[in-house]
């Protein structure tokens, strides 16, 4: 079984001795570089460079520079969706963005996590586990989303949170480690 196979499967892997997975991240790089430094009023030339990076995008998206990711097609973008500057996506395993999801500033989705156990942790072992992000979703900035968290539809996540577990649909959640703190407000 490939490394790759293995990121796919949940299990442990090692992403730096994978050829096949290093080529991946270069070229996603490359492409994330000459997306941050395209011309910001360029927006054909922005478009286009984030479809040849992420995996599916719908209609409508605006991801603001810079973003960087590992290897772009683990991603999906929903409908309407907004990123602010400095996103950084570690898609060794899908994120999923529903339709009208907004990003603050300075945000991380990280589906790659390192083995508990030292020698695997120093052998260069790790693990991917998919995120996915509902719709019509808010998460404020310097927000941290870790492997393996769903984050329901109509939820908001509050700026600074660390969000370690998953997060239920129409909920306001602070903090780190992020908990609910209350149902969101609707109007009547």
């Amino acid at each position: 079984m490939t490394e790759k196979e293995k990121c796919k499967q949940g299990l442990l892997y090692n992403a730096n001795f994978d050829k096949e997975l290093i080529k991946e991240r270069a070229d996603c790089k490359v492409l994330c570089q000459q997306y941050n430094e395209a011309d910001y009023s360029n927006f054909d030339k922005r478009n286009e460079l984030i479809n040849k990076i992420v995996g599916k995008t719908k209609n409508s998206f605006i991801v603001e520079q810079p973003f960087w990711c590992d290897y772009g097609y683990n991603i999906i973008l929903g409908d309407n969706f907004y990123s602010n500057h400095n996103l950084v996506i570690l898609d060794c395993a899908e994120v999923k963005f529903g339709d009208n999801v907004f990003i603050g500033p300075n945000c991380g989705f990280y589906t790659a996590g390192h083995a508990e156990d030292v020698k695997q942790r120093n052998k260069g072992l790790e693990y991917a586990y998919p995120i996915t992000v509902g719709n019509n979703v808010w998460l404020g900035g310097n927000v941290v989303v870790l492997p393996g968290v769903t984050i329901g539809d109509n939820s908001i996540i509050g700026a600074g949170s660390v969000v370690t577990k998953d997060i239920p649909a129409n909920v306001i959640a602070i903090g780190n480690p992020c908990k609910v703190i209350r149902p969101v407000k609707q109007e009547q």
